[in-house]
């Protein structure tokens, strides 16, 4: 968690501080701090507070037409400040949330090749997974990491399958935690599990960044999967591993293998479908029925409706004596893209 006002001793002098996002204060550095870091000369010789540092960003801000320019904005000031990207963020959470995160993210994860400018977390690419560990531990080297947000884009934000651009959830989600949660984004660690993509628009991108094959399923993706959660619980054994935007063949399989021998956690299923039986509980309270008597109808059959539909389902199981699991699933409708789900239509398709 975030200290209220802790203090730092760090090495970095000049354009190195001024280069370093976590510790860059801009013009909020004192004349104490400009003589000690020798940044007298490289800034202005106004100090400004936070809260002028804020005014002037924010004025920046709304000089943006789109809320995909805000993103960028938004984006840029990350990459250089974070105290001050915090700030202002904290100040103008409502209408900023909808920028950084869904849905404006959406449309920056989906043109991500053409927007990338700078690594943002640790990308880990299947062909490349010889040197996972190497590669892993130079991104957490000197670092007190609690925190690992890990997609392989296949689900994104309702935008479907986004290839390496992954990327974008996992730091944004990472900022989540930070404004709500108070978790300090120095010990957050962004993750993407690069193992193609399904996308055409992608493999057939010239600027695409990522792995340009067809995405891998089966044994060979469980098998870099394990790996890299193995990593996680070797180095980092304390610390949650969140699962974000995985696909509806994958979400809860891994989830259900790994939460007996790791913290895990899987936004989508659990998240989601905590929140909506809370909102349930609620509706039912006031109507002086039970969740029992209700019929409920799930659009969208993906991790999150899935989700919803079981913690819905167990809730039932658990509050209604007498009631079967196999009783509790026959009050649930399922609606995806084919329409209703029937038992017809699942063996047509040949999804589970």
């Amino acid at each position: 968690m975030l200290e209220k006002n802790p203090q730092f001793h760090v090495s970095l002098r000049g354009d190195e501080l001024l280069a370093s996002p976590r510790f860059n204060k801009g013009t909020g550095f004192t004349l104490e701090e400009r003589k000690a870091f020798g940044l007298v000369g490289r800034l202005p010789c106004k100090v400004n507070t936070l809260d002028e540092q804020c005014k002037r960003a924010y004025a920046q801000y709304q000089s943006r037409d789109s809320p995909i320019r805000k993103n960028s904005f938004l984006q840029s000031l990350k990459e250089q400040n974070w105290v001050l990207y915090y700030s202002l963020i904290s100040r103008h959470l409502r209408e900023m949330v909808p920028i950084i995160y869904t849905p404006t993210e959406a449309e920056a994860i989906s043109d991500y090749s053409h927007l990338f400018r700078r690594s943002e977390g640790l990308y880990l690419t299947l062909k490349d997974q010889e040197s996972m560990e190497e590669d892993f531990l130079e991104q957490i080297k000197d670092r007190d990491v609690d925190l690992v947000v890990c997609s392989d884009a296949e689900a994104i934000l309702g935008i479907g399958d986004q290839g390496v651009g992954g990327i974008g959830i996992s730091t944004a989600k990472s900022v989540i935690y930070t404004l709500i949660g108070g978790m300090d984004p120095s010990k957050s660690l962004s993750v993407t599990l690069d193992v193609g993509t399904n996308n055409e628009d992608l493999l057939n991108d010239d600027l695409y960044v990522g792995w340009n094959h067809e995405r891998v399923r089966g044994e060979e993706y469980d098998q870099f999967v394990d790996k890299f959660v193995q990593l996680v619980r070797k180095h980092l054994p304390c610390s949650l591993l969140h699962f974000e935007d995985f696909g509806v063949t994958n979400a809860q399989r891994l989830l259900q293998k790994y939460r007996p021998t790791h913290s895990v956690f899987n936004d989508d299923i659990q998240g989601t479908g905590a929140v909506t039986l809370a909102c349930v509980m609620a509706a039912v309270g006031i109507t002086k029925t039970k969740l029992s008597d209700q019929r409920y109808i799930i659009f969208g059959a993906g991790s999150a409706g899935m989700g919803i539909t079981h913690q819905l389902r167990d809730a039932i199981v658990q509050l209604n004596d007498g009631i079967s699991e196999s009783q509790a699933n026959k009050l649930f409708y399922l609606i995806d893209k084919d329409g209703l789900i029937t038992q017809d239509l699942i063996s047509s398709t040949g999804t589970s």
